[in-house]
């Protein structure tokens, strides 16, 4: 097994991971967020994550099968990982806009909220989101 130094960074077991969990705001940083609760995203797939690195010129392969370790939950909205190159073969940055897996992740909570997934169902989502909201109030004035 070689070193990670003498690898070339532009194998596949070098490129960077972003899980979803990196950029859920509905996350705490002890629950592995690792942007600003105000920059993240709600409940971000690997698969958004991917459509947002590869549209930008990223190279990015989505690894469906892996889960964050901190994630309690084994749902297949949870699952999945984004594995995405940073530097070419001779060390060199793919893209000079994106030096850090931070910038990285800034970048795809940002876009990840204009998808047209996103937009689309935000329409109708509100909507049964505000009616479930209704019940669970009138639940808790039952209780009381």
């Amino acid at each position: 097994m070689a070193c990670a130094a003498t690898r070339s960074p532009a194998d596949q077991d070098r490129f960077i991971c972003i899980y979803p969990a990196y950029l859920n705001n509905k996350k705490t940083i002890a629950e592995g967020r690792r942007i600003p609760i105000n920059k993240a995203v709600e409940n971000p797939t690997a698969t958004e994550i991917q459509d947002v690195c590869l549209a930008v010129g990223l190279n990015a392969f989505l690894e469906k099968n892996k889960m964050y370790s901190r994630e309690w939950n084994r749902d297949v909205q949870y699952r999945g990982r984004v594995r995405v190159q940073l530097k070419q073969e001779d060390g060199s940055l793919c893209l000079v806009q994106f030096p850090s897996r931070k910038s990285v992740m800034l970048y795809a909570a940002e876009m990840i909220p204009k998808l047209k997934t996103r937009t689309q169902k935000t329409g109708g989502g509100d909507q049964s989101l505000q009616q479930g909201e209704g019940s669970k109030k009138g639940k808790g004035k039952k209780k009381k």
